[in-house]
């Protein structure tokens, strides 16, 4: 396994070996002792799987606070998705910054993003499934949000004619409207 470091210290970029022949590939995504080894000491407790029918969805930009704060570790099955990763820890260097790359069933890339950051991605594919790993279970009452186009974010989201939104990531606060539950640690 490639990792490569982003401008973001904490957000990791992975690229799993693949094996190929002629039936397709092989790729082992996730081993405990390896992402260890490599610092990535996140537990993980559940799988996710959802799937966007049309270009130009964007699912984000969310978290969960504490006690159920959660690292995920995301791919793209099928299809490919513009990933985004922005750091929402108080008093963190990289307060307000972003990452973002192509993650691609063709490319096989995965991203893994500790908590205290929000989370999102906008599909570039039809049909295009995301399986994330998350080290925290689903808790509705800790759910937060932060508007995918803030503009004091400025993130780089791909061209979108129409932007499909659920109403709750449509009506996203600003990072400036959200006092973040998160601090960061040095």
């Amino acid at each position: 396994m490639r990792v490569i470091q982003t401008k973001l210290p904490d957000v990791v970029l992975l690229e799993p070996r693949r094996f190929g022949d002629h039936r397709g590939f092989f790729a082992e995504i996730y081993n405990a002792r390896a992402f260890r080894d490599v610092g990535i000491r996140s537990e993980f407790v559940q799988d996710n799987h959802s799937l966007s029918e049309k270009v130009g969805t964007v699912r984000g930009l969310h978290f969960q606070k504490p006690p159920a704060a959660q690292a995920k570790l995301v791919r793209c099955g099928r299809g490919a998705i513009f990933d985004v990763a922005v750091d929402i820890r108080l008093d963190s260097p990289t307060y307000g910054k972003w990452v973002g790359y192509e993650l691609s069933a063709d490319n096989g890339l995965q991203l893994f993003i500790p908590a205290g950051f929000a989370h999102g991605f906008m599909t570039l594919k039809p049909g295009s499934e995301i399986v994330y790993k998350c080290s925290d279970y689903y808790a509705p009452e800790t759910e937060g949000s932060v508007r995918w186009d803030d503009p004091d974010l400025g993130i780089g989201w791909p061209k979108a004619e129409n932007p499909v939104l659920s109403e709750k990531d449509a009506e996203a606060p600003s990072l400036s409207q959200i006092k973040s539950p998160f601090c960061w640690e040095k």
